[in-house]
This record gives C-alpha cells, structure tokens and sequence, in this order.
C-alpha cells in the first residue's frame, strides 16, 4: 500500500487561517494552527513516510515551531526572514527540494499530500504545481489541502482534475484557535477524499496551464 508524504508550507497555512478568522469576525492576532489535527487531516488515516515542514523564524513565533514538533514529531526546516524585505528566502525551494528527492529516492510511487495555496511560476516549469506534476508523472497520487480563498486556481482545479483538492475551510473549526479564547472541535474525516494512484496513461498527461 502507498504512503504518504506530506509537504507543509506552513506560512501559506497560517496566512489563510488570519483570514479565516478574520471571516467570523475574530482577531486575527490570536489565530493558532492546531498542528495534530492539521497533520491527521494530511494523512487521511493512512500509513505516515515523512513530513517535511518549512517556515520562517521571526523571534515572537519560536514558541510555535516548538510547539509543531512536539504535538506532531516533524522537525520543521526554518529560515530566517531577509532583513531588509522582511520576507522569507528560500522556504519554498526547500520544501521543493524535498518533493524532488521523494521522486528520486522512493523506488515506487507514494501519496504526495500539498499544504499550501502557492501556485505561482507554473508556467515557467518551477514551483510547488510543477513539481507536483513532476511527482504525478512519475506514478504519485497527488492531493492538495489549502484555504479556498488563498490557493491558486491553476493548482486547484488541476490538483481536482488529477487526485483531490481538499478546502481546509469545511475543517475550519477542527484546525484553527484563538489563542486563550476557543479551542478546536473534534476532527471528523468521514468526508474527506482520498486520491487513487493514477493509471500511467493519465499521468503522462499534461494539464492546461491556464489561470
């Protein structure tokens, strides 16, 4: 039976859960990731191969990462935001690098399962949707979780299309907190998709890459 591999952006999860909260008429300041959830959500009850966790380390969010190791056993791959930009460098490529070592180091397809909503350089062969069409051609089940509203259309549609997007919206409640005020309800995946493994002809294919 496949495993899964989990690849986490977990800027781009976060970012979304603000908004989220920011919906429901909430503070935005307060809002937490309930990372065992969030993780139980990505392997969809199926056996763990690895996760790969990547984010940047401004120095009020160490108590965070600390927290994501200990509740779900990923060491989280962390770079500093550039100090001029203030931005993150090289979270994405990281996380990337580890998709593509997953292509060449399992010797038979897995599940590779996305937790971001960037989409971006599709077209120009880089970034996270390319090389989940990497991993796809080469035999993977491919599924995507990620906030409706931040997620790229390209890679939504085409994650549905080929395996399943999955809107971490309908697990709002079970995945996202503020911090003192609420807390989590109990996750329930009675709905939640799972991708199959594709046939080699339909992965050989490629998707329109129109936005």
């Amino acid at each position: 039976m496949a495993k899964v591999h989990v690849f986490w952006d977990n800027s781009n999860i976060y970012i979304g859960a603000q908004a989220v909260l920011q919906k429901l008429g909430r503070r935005t300041t307060g809002a937490r990731i309930d990372f065992e959830n969030l993780l139980k959500l990505a392997i969809g009850g199926r056996q763990l191969a690895r996760g790969h966790c990547v984010g940047s380390v401004p120095p009020e969010v160490w108590a965070v990462w600390l927290q994501l190791a200990k509740k779900t056993g990923i060491k989280p791959e962390l770079f500093e935001r550039g100090a001029a930009s203030g931005k993150e460098q090289a979270v994405d490529q990281a996380l990337q690098v580890q998709m593509l070592r997953a292509a060449i180091d399992e010797t038979q397809p897995q599940v590779a399962v996305l937790l971001t909503g960037d989409g971006r350089g599709y077209a120009d062969g880089v970034g996270f949707h390319a090389d989940l069409q990497r991993l796809y051609n080469k035999g993977w089940a491919i599924e995507v979780l990620s906030w409706d509203d931040t997620c790229a259309k390209a890679l939504k549609t085409w994650a549905a299309q080929v395996g399943c997007f999955i809107r971490l919206d309908d697990y709002a409640e079970c995945i996202v907190f503020e911090q003192g005020v609420t807390n989590v309800k109990p996750l329930n995946m009675r709905r939640r998709p799972t991708a199959k493994m594709p046939a080699a002809s339909s992965a050989a294919a490629t998707p329109n890459k129109s936005t």
